[in-house]
């Protein structure tokens, strides 16, 4: 379960930018999470909840989880698809020199502090 590895990264740096900007809680915490990075939503909400029970600044904070579509290009046509649907190969030309454009990070769009 890698999940908790990331929510762990995520609450890490929340936590340090918390810290050095004098801010009394995280309220909020907006993260976008491609929907080919791996990451099991389930899973992922599950460790965000317990892990922030640890922290100094997020103990209530809320997680709004975005995700984003897995896009793919292809260079033959110049056409994109929906890789999820789709996979390697384009539906268009049905090549295989295409190449994933979007849907495969975990970003942090924005927090709420107070």
């Amino acid at each position: 379960m890698h999940e908790l590895g990331i929510v762990v990264h995520v609450i890490n740096q929340i936590e340090e930018l918390a810290k050095k900007n004098n801010v009394k809680r995280v309220v909020e915490l907006t993260l976008e999470v491609g929907e080919v990075s791996g990451v099991v939503k389930e899973y992922f909400v599950d460790a965000f909840n317990w892990a922030i029970k640890k922290t100094e600044y997020m103990k209530e904070c809320k997680l709004n989880y975005i995700s984003i579509q897995g896009i793919s290009y292809c260079q033959d046509c110049g056409k994109t698809y929906s890789t999820t649907e789709y996979g390697k190969e384009c539906p268009y030309c049905h090549s295989p020199h295409t190449y994933l454009v979007t849907g495969k990070d975990v970003m942090i769009k924005n927090f709420k502090v107070e």
